[in-house]
């Protein structure tokens, strides 16, 4: 398929700057594959959805505080560094991207905090935007850590124009989060209340957990127009034999397995073999899905509202059916749907 299939209009206003004041209060646009009807709920139905033995896979990334602003030496220029991945604990390197890149040079020292609390080196380009920091830091790693943490900020996607308020370190996360790595939330699992886990639970539910680190590549612009060219990102991942067995076990008893988010799915897809069984793996993936795309773990999917040519919104095409997706999106705009972040949820059977 092609990048510009994946185009449509979104009016700025229904992109969400704040989510609703409770979780499960997001509309949810459910969408039936097997009749390609459409049901307007809210998200508090998914309890109607699903059935005893059912199993939700979900993603326990945690967010950190990954954005810093700081100063360039000798010059005070203005940057922001996004942290990306810690390359080696003991000699705090920094997988980073830089704003503005231009500025930001091999061998620049760059200063954090109102006291210059705290210096990193540039020691190497990456990419246009990519750079990798040493950061000067004499004490043991966990305080290292405390001091990054308290520096940086809840980093809101851009699209999302406002500055950061203090409720974004409690909305922009799941309540699930337990693994620390992620740069961007796995967002369909921020519709999940803790009592709504309870009450699913009480009707014999289950819950299995996958991690997967989410990185900036998703947010990065593809740049070409034949969608086999494009290459992604790695990402880093995990899923341990305890939850593979649960997936397995569902799968034969003929129970639901709904996977939470695309990085869920991205995950269970990449681990998945050709007898249809999961397999444990700590590691990478660079999976990109696209239509077509045969999937062979999960029956349901719970997302949000995606913008125009992400690599989210494509591979929910491949889950829900390109033609499908596109006329869902098209009566989401038309019904004020919120996209993106802090948006709605979408249910696809």
């Amino acid at each position: 398929m092609k990048l510009s299939q994946f185009k449509f209009n979104l009016p700025h206003d229904l992109i969400a700057m704040y989510p609703p004041k409770e979780r499960e209060d997001a509309r949810m646009m459910v969408l039936h594959r097997d009749t390609q009807t459409i049901e307007h709920k809210t998200f508090r139905d998914i309890l109607s959805y699903c059935n005893a033995g059912d199993l939700f896979v979900i993603n326990n990334s945690r967010v950190f505080p990954a954005r810093l602003y700081g100063e360039k030496e000798k010059t005070g220029a203005k940057i922001e560094v996004m942290l990306l991945r810690e390359l080696d604990p003991e000699s705090r390197l920094w997988d980073v991207l830089v704003d503005p890149a231009r500025k930001i040079r091999i061998g620049n020292k760059l200063y954090f905090g109102p006291n210059d609390d705290l210096v990193a080196e540039v020691i190497d380009n990456t990419t246009s935007r990519g750079r990798t920091l040493r950061f000067l830091f004499d004490g043991p790693h966990d305080e290292f850590k405390k001091v990054i943490m308290g520096l940086g900020e809840t980093p809101l996607p851009k699209v999302i124009q406002r500055p950061v308020e203090p409720d974004d370190e409690f909305n922009y996360q799941t309540v699930y989060a337990t693994q620390e790595g992620s740069v961007a939330a796995p967002t369909a699992g921020m519709h999940f209340s803790k009592i709504l886990m309870k009450r699913m639970e009480l009707q014999d539910v289950n819950f299995a957990e996958v991690t997967l680190h989410t990185g900036m590549g998703n947010f990065r612009d593809i740049e070409v127009e034949d969608l086999t060219k494009h290459k992604t990102d790695s990402e880093e991942i995990e899923i341990s034999q305890e939850t593979c067995d649960l997936i397995n076990a569902t799968k034969e008893a003929k129970h639901k397995v709904f996977a939470v988010g695309t990085t869920t799915l991205k995950v269970m897809e990449t681990v998945v073999s050709i007898t249809g069984k999961l397999k444990p793996l700590k590691g990478w993936t660079n999976k990109f899905i696209f239509p077509p795309y045969d999937f062979n773990t999960a029956d349901a999917l719970i997302t949000n509202f995606h913008l125009p040519k992400s690599p989210m919104m494509m591979e929910v095409a491949a889950f829900a059916g390109y033609d499908f997706l596109m006329k869902a999106y098209k009566e989401a705009v038309a019904e004020k749907y919120n996209f993106f972040t802090y948006g709605d949820a979408m249910l696809i059977l």
